[in-house]
């Protein structure tokens, strides 16, 4: 039911004076919105993030749809407010509410976030504090919505530990219903909350609950927290969906109101990647590998088309091309929307020899730019981080994609990578060149070629977990050896800031003490800090030095092979010894390349 009251004084009082106020006030298309009287429990779902970001994540359109499927819990959304929306709340004494309703998110039951980006950590402190919930778990009542956390950033939970009442590791569809209703039936029985969340810690085996542990013991603070209560596991299992194909996709996804990062149809195809690249976190935590039908994404693109009229279809997966389904996909797909001018996009392609197969059906009303990700440019430094790929294969997918009409090709690398030597930086330039050439030659006519370099962060649940990451000094050095190598006016060089990623390493690979950190940067004005505009990374030094964390030490040293690491209590379905394993097969890929 509409809180009418407030939705009058955000709309009078507020909108008026802030930039973009249709992201603030719901009631798009497909938004669904329930009586209250009858419900069993309502949850909002928090994107800590602006609405233009949050909008285009598939996994906040899943669950939101999920949850509404269900007649007895309404599903709302709220995302970060941006600076002038958050000033006038505070200015105005208005709470930060529920999109759907205008419930202000301390009256749900829960509120559940989305934990994407690590530096994203301070806005979920300002939509805590926003909604008139007490930042620490500990300082929360009964009365108060309990507050989840899941995604990527959820598998190092520490960080954050202090203002999440219960991390869900692992996959959403089935783990969040069951958290939402455990909730309501230990809330009936009238048990203080401690009692409430230690039963939640018990009973659902993917849950961990921070308040049901304790900090490790270990000299420097750094291992995993030990449980301290009976049945606590001491190792959170993830949430696995078996079936994926019988999870149902989000075919009437809420259409926003304003611009979003990513206005089309997103059909999740596959989840997990077959491959073992070395550097990426999302292979090992997306495990295993699992499918839809064909018949299943034909079926949920064509419904989702009618109630959406998006014209583009975006094929969602770490490694599109490995569907082992995709030339009768592309085929079923391209025979059913070609006709009604709605492309088919693959954003996520393998550069091998199938890159060369799959431009054969890139050949779209609206080719414009090819997306690669070939991470490294030599082949040697590819085998090491175990990106089976070659060059001669890259060059031979540009050629053909430039024979096929396009005329922007984009390539994502990384920097500091264990091991990276001179040439391999000067082969990111000389490739992107060489592809620049090669598309000129092809086409008779210039092409863009745009080289985007990120500063390598060793996540968790990596085999590079146990390395140190690269220094400021190193990645500056890196950038500006890349500027004097360029020659070629065709070819773009953009290089992810350091400081940005210098902080996203101490939020990813911090343990408990960095949740002071986290506030005190918030309350001295942190927000937005993956922003560009809104980088303060002088606050965020200061911050973490008067919290006393050594920040050298946390980013810049190894761990020990045998060492305990923070986030050890969260497990991954390999395992460590996969990661160990991996780890060495590395390190002996290294030698030799020495």
């Amino acid at each position: 039911m509409l809180n009418q009251a407030l939705k009058d004084r955000i709309v009078r009082d507020v909108l008026p004076r802030v930039q973009t106020p249709g992201q603030y006030v719901g009631g798009e298309l497909n938004a669904v919105v329930k009586d209250p009287r009858g419900l069993r429990g309502r949850l909002c779902l928090a994107f800590p993030d602006t609405y233009a970001i949050g909008m285009s994540h598939h996994g906040l359109q899943v669950l939101y749809q999920g949850m509404n499927r269900r007649d007895d819990w309404a599903c709302e959304r709220v995302f970060a407010p941006w600076i002038d929306m958050e000033s006038l709340l505070r200015e105005t004494a208005l709470p930060l509410y529920g999109l759907e309703s205008f419930t202000p998110l301390a009256e749900f039951d829960v509120l559940g976030f989305t934990l994407q980006y690590d530096l994203c950590a301070t806005n979920v402190l300002t939509i805590l504090d926003l909604g008139r919930i007490p930042l620490l778990s500990s300082e929360r009542a009964p009365g108060h919505p309990l507050v989840i956390a899941g995604g990527p950033c959820a598998h190092n939970p520490e960080p954050l530990a202090r203002f999440i009442d219960l991390f869900v590791i692992g996959d959403g569809e089935e783990a969040l219903p069951q958290v939402c209703d455990a909730w309501i039936r230990l809330r009936a029985r009238g048990l203080d909350r401690p009692a409430m969340l230690a039963e939640l810690a018990t009973r659902l085996p993917f849950a961990y609950v921070p308040s049901c542990y304790a900090r490790s013991e270990a000299a420097d603070g750094t291992g995993p927290p030990v449980p301290t209560h009976p049945g606590v596991p001491a190792v959170i299992e993830p949430a696995v969906v078996k079936d994926l194909d019988a999870v149902a996709l989000p075919t009437a996804p809420v259409v926003p109101f304003v611009e979003s990062v990513q206005d089309r149809i997103t059909i999740e195809i596959m989840r997990g990647c077959p491959w073992r690249c070395r550097f990426c976190q999302s292979n090992p935590i997306k495990r295993p590998v699992r499918f839809r039908r064909v018949e299943t994404i034909v079926d949920a693109a064509w419904e989702t088309y009618v109630n959406t009229g998006y014209n583009e279809i975006s094929l969602l997966s770490l490694s599109t091309s490995d569907y082992p389904h995709f030339d009768e996909l592309m085929g079923r797909l391209q025979a059913k929307f070609r006709p009604l001018h709605v492309a088919v996009s693959v954003p996520s392609l393998r550069v091998n020899e199938q890159l060369a197969r799959v431009s054969e059906w890139l050949d779209t009303d609206r080719r414009s730019g090819l997306t690669l990700a070939p991470e490294a440019a030599r082949d040697a430094m590819r085998e090491q981080i175990g990106k089976p790929i070659t060059n001669a294969d890259l060059l031979e997918g540009c050629r053909m994609a430039f024979g096929k009409g396009f005329r922007r090709v984009k390539l994502y690398f990384m920097c500091g990578l264990p091991g990276e030597r001179p040439e391999d930086l000067d082969g990111i330039v000389d490739l992107a060149e060489s592809i620049a050439r090669l598309g000129r030659q092809a086409t008779g006519r210039s092409v863009t070629v745009v080289a985007n370099v990120s500063n390598f962060v060793p996540k968790p649940h990596t085999p590079y977990q146990w390395n140190a990451m690269q220094s400021r000094q190193y990645f500056l050095q890196a950038r500006e050896r890349l500027y004097r190598r360029k020659r070629m006016r065709s070819v773009e060089l953009k290089c992810h800031d350091v400081e940005t990623s210098l902080l996203e390493g101490v939020l990813a690979r911090g343990d408990s003490r960095l949740g002071e950190a986290i506030e005190l940067a918030w309350r001295r004005g942190a927000r937005f800090d993956a922003w560009t505009e809104q980088q303060r990374p002088d606050l965020w030094w200061r911050a973490l030095a008067d919290c006393g964390i050594d920040v050298d030490a946390l980013l810049h040293r190894p761990y020990p092979a045998d060492a305990r690491l923070p986030w050890d209590h969260v497990a991954v379905r390999q395992g460590r010894a996969y990661l160990e394993r991996e780890r060495d097969r590395a390190s002996r890929h290294m030698a030799c390349m020495e």
